[in-house]
């Protein structure tokens, strides 16, 4: 998780390990989101491994936070084996107008530059791992 995680983060996981991952698995985790300690637990709702695993926030900034990820098998355009990683989030912030202020001005575009990291971090580490 720290790998898929932008530097600018902070992110720590807190949860002692080695993490096992499975249904109702609880991960607890500070970030730093522009400069202001966060601790954040998150719940493993739903395992299916190798097709796709949610995470939903038990406690943290949101009112509401569920992401799914799911793993799809696909061909590239020249028939390789080749495996589709999709990311649904779905959140709430909360907090009246100040959380839809709060979003306009910096929640969607933080969200936007950390999904961004993520893929481009994913990418990276598969192109890598199949030269």
């Amino acid at each position: 998780m720290e790998r898929l995680t932008p530097p600018w983060l902070g992110f720590e996981i807190l949860t002692p390990g080695p993490l096992e991952i499975a249904r109702e698995s609880l991960i607890d985790y500070r970030i730093r989101l522009h400069g202001i300690p966060i601790r954040w637990r998150t719940r493993i709702s739903v395992w299916e491994p190798n097709k796709r695993f949610v995470d939903e926030q038990v406690r943290g900034p949101y009112a509401m936070w569920r992401h799914e990820h799911r793993f799809e098998e696909t061909v590239t355009q020249l028939g390789d084996p080749a495996v589709r990683m999709t990311d649904d989030v779905a959140y709430a912030l909360g907090w009246g107008w100040a959380g839809r202020l709060a979003h306009r001005v910096f929640v969607r575009r933080d969200l936007e530059k950390i999904f961004a990291y993520r893929e481009r971090v994913i990418g990276e580490v598969f192109a890598n791992r199949l030269s």
